[in-house]
């Protein structure tokens, strides 16, 4: 639960000390002053500079204990060192809340972190929150709290609105109001949480649930910190009737340089996020303008039934334009009802029973216009309407956007693509409640945003425990953090995966005398803590087919050992039986370092990296889910008999899927992975043959 009293600090403090305050206006520290002011603040200012008596008509104080009233928040715009006096003082007197705008802290090096974690540790023991450092502070404009040093606050009139910012990005909270100004889009708060050392965006997204000025809460993303918090906030906002949408910046996998298994690199950090926000109810958007653009039509809280849209224009390449945006998408344009053919015959319009009710000839006459709206907002084979608008827009604004605003409450969704630069039209559009976008792109990816969008899905947390105690206590035997391919489908074998049989040999005369029990074709793979990835350093030989073969295999693989200096005493040798099926697929987990434990299924074998074609949960996942998953896998149908193939066994294959998504129960493995497991025709089922086990 979030602390009111906190919130009410935080937010709204009825008293605020500006320390490091400046008279001089064009220096940073005297924005703060001049933006309370400015835009009407009600509470007490306390300017704090030991060389001021007075800044722009208030009494300044040397120090924070000089001030004989109550503080609730203070503003910090120092650098360095004195920040801990300040803050010392601020705990000193009981002040609750502090802003550190300074920069050069976590994110300038190692000096700067330890000072960043010495000023955490005060705090802490003081009962003193903060944010930041490096935060451009707090935009309160729904009750005139403007505690920021942001440039665009210059702007004489903040445009009130029920959209709230969370932002890991200082500029971008200037950008975001100066492309709000110029749609009339309105804001209720916007928030800069800088390094996040303390209050974080998960915290911060929870007092804006409680927000009754809220109703839309937009994340601006640069790395995911805390990601427990977060989901649990936009579980809260899905439960309060509130969307959460992000925009986050580093689509690259950086993550890929570090990953030992073929599941790190093709499960990356963005791969896992989206995994987490689709798997807490996030929606995420990738185009900036569509931050401001889509909310509209989130404030129909009905999910979807479908993905089906109508689509109506006065201008035919516009129409035409939005259709091209989301063809490739799963999203489909129907085919309006019968009734729309008599609805054109009425108007005299001439109607070729196509998909896109074009209305280029009739114009923007109003009541053409809303009996086309009506007749798809009557049907139920559509879920969302898309009106595309003309050249009216700009030169009659009023008379193209009037015969919109009737279905603004309607509870099927209108999203209008206003076609040509039509400000004026935009802005009565958002004015209200209809969701209004500049450009064909942002209107198809904020469609898609809608149609896709989902409750938070159900934390599974069915698990047995019999099953995961027998593995603890196997890995408490385990020597290295990197478990050999034997013990790795040990592991396997115990949380119910079947494996292929699998012998460890220590020379050429025990694999001779083994053959015998196990017969031909073989493989034989050296096993080593030391070789993550075997087939990159020649460790596996193939369709051993004699005795013969074997001992030149065997040879070869020595000199893997050899090349790799590896004592005598760690050198031995995995022999398994030759399997083959339908197809290879890689099944892994791994506790990604941004959202926590994640499940991996797609294309396996040395493929895996090269074809993007997977799907990622956050783990666990129940059997539902996991048949999900194997259906989004483009590559996948195969599995279901084609071209003649024999059909596979999925649901044997979503059994494993679930099987190694509960290693989140066991918390000592980090990383686990399964490549190649070969499915079979579905009376033969599945065989792990290549495992992968990471300790924490």
């Amino acid at each position: 639960m979030i602390d009111i009293k906190l919130t009410q600090s935080f937010l709204n403090p009825s008293s605020i000390a500006i320390i490091g305050a400046s008279s001089n206006a064009k220096k940073t520290g005297s924005r703060i002053q001049r933006f309370l002011v400015a835009h009407g603040y009600k509470g007490r200012i306390f300017p704090v500079n030991p060389n001021r008596d007075n800044i722009f008509g208030l009494k300044c104080y040397s120090n924070l204990k000089k001030i004989n009233e109550k503080v609730d928040h203070i503003f910090i715009a120092l650098d360095g060192d004195k920040i801990i006096d300040s803050i010392n003082d601020a705990i000193s007197i009981g002040v609750k809340c502090a802003t550190i705008l300074s920069g050069g802290f976590s994110e300038s090096g190692s000096e700067g972190l330890d000072l960043e974690n010495k000023i955490l540790d005060i705090t802490r023991k003081g009962n003193l929150r903060i944010l930041g450092p490096n935060s451009i502070g707090i935009i309160n404009i729904s009750d005139s709290v403007i505690l920021s040093a942001n440039a665009m606050l210059e702007l004489p009139n903040l445009k009130k609105g029920s959209l709230s910012v969370i932002s890991q990005s200082g500029s971008l909270i200037g950008a975001l109001l100066a492309h709000g100004s110029s749609r009339g889009v309105g804001f209720s708060k916007l928030i800069s949480v800088g390094n996040e050392s303390d209050l974080s965006v998960g915290e911060i997204g929870k007092m804006l649930v409680d927000d009754i000025n809220t109703d839309t809460i937009i994340l601006f993303l640069e790395t995911l910190r805390n990601s427990n918090e977060v989901a649990e906030m936009a579980r809260l906002a899905y439960s309060a009737g509130k969307t959460v949408i992000a925009y986050k910046l580093g689509k690259s996998d950086l993550g890929k340089e570090l990953a030992k298994s073929h599941t790190g690199a093709i499960a990356g950090s963005d791969d896992a996020f989206n995994a987490f926000i689709k798997h807490n109810g996030i929606t995420r958007v990738e185009i900036f303008e569509t931050l401001i653009e889509v909310p509209s039509l989130f404030r129909n809280t009905v999910i979807p039934k479908g993905k089906r849209v109508g689509i109506a224009t006065t201008t035919g390449g516009g129409g035409a334009m939005v259709v091209e945006s989301i063809s490739s998408s799963d999203i489909e344009v129907v085919k309006p009802r019968s009734s729309m053919s008599k609805l054109m015959e009425k108007h005299n319009i001439p109607y070729n029973n196509n998909k896109l009710v074009d209305l280029t000839i009739a114009g923007a006459k109003p009541e053409v216009v809303n009996d086309v709206i009506q007749d798809f907002m009557e049907d139920d084979n559509c879920d969302l309407v898309i009106m595309v608008v003309g050249s009216s827009a700009k030169f009659r604004p009023d008379q193209a956007i009037d015969p919109l605003l009737k279905w603004k409450n309607n509870p099927k969704p209108l999203a209008v693509y206003v076609a040509p630069d039509a400000p004026e039209a935009l802005k009565l559009l958002n004015k209200n409640g209809i969701a209004s976008f500049r450009t064909p792109e942002s209107c198809a990816e904020g469609i898609k945003a809608y149609l896709h969008k989902k409750k938070p899905e159900v934390i599974n947390k069915n698990f047995d425990d019999l099953k995961f105690r027998k593995i603890k206590n196997f890995l408490k035997n385990i020597k290295s953090k990197n478990l050999t391919e034997f013990e790795a489908l040990k592991v396997f074998k115990n949380i119910g995966i079947n494996t292929v049989e699998s012998h460890v040999i220590s020379n050429i005369a025990n694999a001779k005398e083994l053959t015998k029990k196990t017969g031909f074709p073989l493989v034989m793979k050296v096993i080593s803590s030391q070789i993550q990835h075997k087939t990159d350093m020649g460790g596996v030989e193939l369709n051993i087919t004699s005795n013969e073969d074997l001992q030149i295999r065997y040879k070869k693989l020595f000199k893997v050992f050899q090349k790799l200096k590896i004592e005598d005493d760690q050198k031995q040798f995995l022999i398994q039986k030759m399997e083959t099926g339908i197809a290879e697929l890689i099944l892994g987990y791994r506790v990604d370092e941004l959202v926590g434990p994640i499940v991996v299924v797609g294309i396996g074998g040395i493929f895996s990296e090269v074809y993007d074609d997977k799907a990622i949960r956050i783990a666990p996942v129940d059997l539902n889910e996991a048949k999900t998953m194997i259906s989004e896998v483009k590559s996948f149908v195969i599995l279901r008999g084609y071209r003649g193939l024999p059909k596979a066994d999925i649901d044997i294959l979503a059994r494993a899927i679930v099987d190694i998504s509960q290693l989140a129960f066991v918390t000592e493995i980090k990383e686990a992975e399964i490549n190649p497991i070969v499915i079979k025709a579905k009376k033969d089922g599945i065989v792990a043959v290549d495992g992968l086990v990471t300790l924490n």
